[in-house]
């Protein structure tokens, strides 16, 4: 398979920007780099998305550690050592071959780096070997100074809920960045979205719905979701570490005036308090960032 698949191919040709992704396309590579093997090593954040291999829900999870915890031990490969609770993609980080996609941000220079690839388990975790590795510009992200480990935070018990209730709500509407995982035949792989708060809107307790906003042009995750619906989100809570995370169905829909939407139906999702050790200082928002139109 090459760079793209024929979902992204056909939301490139719809917005008319196939020529621009070709060259934007030429970017994603194989092999890990020296200067991302470095950027991994310092980061205490990683974001993994995939499919359940039981259930065929798409979730994304935080995981987290000491710098050092995500490193490239071969020119394509990362490995992962954590203790850390997958949550619901437990069985899929436990399978080997399970297609993962993945995202380092780094909140405190405002770089992300993906690498997207074939898991095997390990004795402390997991491995990835890539299919795609590849950087994206600073748009939308919020910068986040430091970050510190609050001592005696203990996560609270994972709970199901099948709508949103008032704090999940709450949380999803006050949201600056989220996680998005998405599927196709050949892989998966995980994107940030970012905006001012207000920019993903709660429409019903089972459905959201957020601008697609302008990005690199290669609609890697719009393609996957023309191609499968399936979708997972991860919402945190900087601050106090709570994650909110969903699994669903998603589509884009493409007004006249050339702006995207994408609205998401819930099938289900955990609230986790305090699941994160890492509490980040307040964001000064990216200068990209649309005004959100929180009565939307």
């Amino acid at each position: 398979m090459g760079v793209y698949h024929a979902g992204s191919r056909a939301v490139q040709d719809l917005v008319g920007v196939r020529e621009r992704a070709d060259h934007v396309g030429r970017s994603l590579g194989q092999d890990i780099k020296v200067v991302a093997a470095a950027f991994l090593e310092l980061q205490p954040l990683l974001v993994v998305g995939a499919a359940d291999p039981g259930t065929g829900g798409v979730w994304a999870s935080a995981l987290t550690g000491a710098p050092g915890f995500v490193r490239a031990t071969g020119p394509r490969r990362m490995s992962v050592v954590t203790g850390a609770r997958y949550g619901p993609l437990a069985t899929a980080l436990a399978t080997p071959g399970t297609r993962v996609g993945t995202i380092a941000l780094d909140p405190r220079t405002r770089r992300r780096m993906r690498l997207n690839g074939r898991l095997t388990p390990t004795a402390r975790g997991f491995a990835v070997e890539a299919d795609q590795v590849f950087s994206n510009c600073p748009k939308y992200i919020q910068r986040r100074d430091s970050y510190e480990t609050p001592a005696g935070r203990t996560p609270g018990t994972s709970r199901r809920l099948t709508g949103l209730h008032a704090d999940a709500e709450a949380l999803i509407r006050s949201a600056d960045t989220f996680f998005l995982a998405t599927v196709h035949p050949g892989g998966a792989d995980v994107s940030h979205r970012g905006g001012n708060p207000g920019f993903v809107h709660v429409t019903s307790p089972r459905e959201l719905a957020w601008p697609d906003y302008s990005g690199n042009a290669m609609f890697l995750s719009l393609g996957n979701l023309r191609a499968d619906r399936r979708a997972g989100l991860l919402f945190l809570d900087w601050d106090t570490g709570t994650t909110l995370q969903l699994t669903g169905e998603a589509r884009a829909e493409f007004a006249p005036d050339g702006t995207r939407t994408v609205r998401f139906t819930l099938a289900e999702a955990r609230w986790t308090p305090a699941a994160l050790p890492l509490r980040w200082s307040p964001p000064e928002y990216s200068p990209a960032n649309p005004p959100a139109n929180v009565g939307e």
